[in-house]
């Protein structure tokens, strides 16, 4: 059997066990939201995959990984990440086209991550063979992870939208974002002017998903928000495994500032406009739209 077709087979077996439960155990509306809260949560786990892995790796190889072992800790985050997304090719759970982007995301973050090391933003305390520039290639999959998930959640939850910004618009909210990460250093930090640009082209615009049977729907930039909350509490533990650690952090760990919160929020809009410019391309491909 084809690797489509066993996902396929899965996604049909999980979506008759679901229906199952529903009918076992839901018998009125309270019983009703606490299935679909829990649908949300399952999928929502589910559309992590990726990130859920590498963070459980960089917790692990700090709390387990052999002090003397021939490979280093970075090196073997990095090949272990390799091996993660080679799986999720293989099995179909994650197409070529998602990869794609995920890949560009991979660049543009393990660009910026070369740019911020060097300007003393963050480092890297240990030693690696696979790196460029001081940085070791695992961190390029931390980006990754975020293109990840959202490929893989508006898949899962049916994204649809009402009210969706122009792409060229958001591509130009998404470059502004970018160059400021570079330019903040030299000239006038544009931040506040890019939070309020993003939220003039996204608050009028509603995200509808799909968490079990009824669609529910959310302010886009709410979203975006509540994600790079996520991302947040995230790169809390991976500082604290020490995966990598702000300049603050290199004498004993303390919770990342909430200045990160906003970088983040900033970060997901890149991602965000890369995953729907797949959307846009794939919707063409079929007769559809966004």
């Amino acid at each position: 059997m084809q690797p489509e077709s066993r996902r396929l087979k899965l996604e049909r077996w999980l979506h008759a066990r679901r229906e199952a439960w529903r009918a076992a155990f839901v018998k009125g509306p309270v019983t009703s939201f606490a299935f679909e809260f829990v649908s949300f949560g399952v999928k929502q786990a589910w559309a992590c995959l990726f990130g859920g892995l590498m963070l459980a790796l960089l917790v692990g190889s700090f709390l387990f990984y052999p002090a003397n072992a021939p490979l280093a800790r970075y090196d073997f985050l990095t090949l272990a990440a390799l091996a993660i997304q080679a799986a999720m090719l293989a099995t179909r759970l994650e197409t070529w086209e998602e990869a794609r982007v995920i890949f560009a995301f991979h660049v543009v973050g393990t660009i910026m991550e070369i740019f911020k090391t060097g300007a003393g933003s963050w480092i890297y305390p240990e030693e690696s063979l696979l790196r460029i520039a001081g940085v070791p290639l695992f961190s390029g999959f931390m980006y990754a992870a975020v293109g990840s998930y959202l490929a893989r959640v508006w898949r899962i939850f049916e994204f649809r939208f009402e009210r969706f910004p122009p792409l060229w618009l958001q591509a130009l909210l998404a470059t502004g974002v970018y160059v400021n990460f570079f330019t903040h250093h030299y000239m006038p930090d544009m931040r506040l002017g890019l939070f309020a640009f993003s939220l003039v082209i996204y608050a009028p615009c509603f995200v509808h998903f799909r968490p079990d049977r009824h669609e529910r729907f959310m302010p886009l930039a709410l979203g975006l928000l509540l994600v790079a909350l996520f991302i947040w509490f995230a790169e809390n533990l991976g500082t604290f495994a020490r995966a990598w650690v702000y300049p603050s952090q290199d004498k004993g760990w303390h919770p990342v500032s909430l200045d990160k919160l906003g970088s983040w929020y900033l970060l997901m809009i890149i991602s965000f406009v890369l995953v729907a410019a797949l959307h846009r391309r794939v919707g063409r491909k079929e007769g559809q739209g966004v």
